[in-house]
């Protein structure tokens, strides 16, 4: 059983950064693909950002890319997400996610583990 704990999330003002944390307890992340999902009030979850086990391959999603990067310390057995030039519209509840995958995806039906999500508040 692997468990996920965000942090790092708060309320910030547009343009500015924030990281994201993700520990795994109870077994290594290692073997994982590991995301970032995000759901905001009154809308589904969706994927943001993932990473391979290596972290050597990772996809972004288009709201995000040139803003956000996802990376792992394996060694740390914690993933982050380093978001910049944030927006009010990056505003929701981030989770991360491990799921035992070959290749890419961004469905999280895919993924087994999920933490218990930190609040990202971005001001205008």
């Amino acid at each position: 059983q692997v468990q996920l704990v965000e942090s790092g999330g708060g309320l910030v003002q547009t343009g500015d950064s924030l990281r994201l944390s993700c520990a795994g307890a109870g077994r290594t992340l290692s073997q994982y693909t590991l995301a970032w999902f995000r759901q905001a009030s009154g809308t589904e979850r969706e994927f943001v950002a993932g990473t391979d086990w290596r972290g050597s391959s990772t996809y972004l999603a288009d709201s995000v890319k040139g803003r956000f990067t996802i990376s792992r310390d394996n060694a740390k057995n914690t993933v982050y997400l380093q978001m910049n030039s944030l927006r009010p519209e990056d505003t929701a509840v981030y989770y991360c996610a491990a799921g035992s995958i070959v290749g890419r995806t961004t469905n999280q039906k895919f993924y087994n583990y999920w933490g218990q999500g930190t609040q990202v508040t971005v001001s205008s």
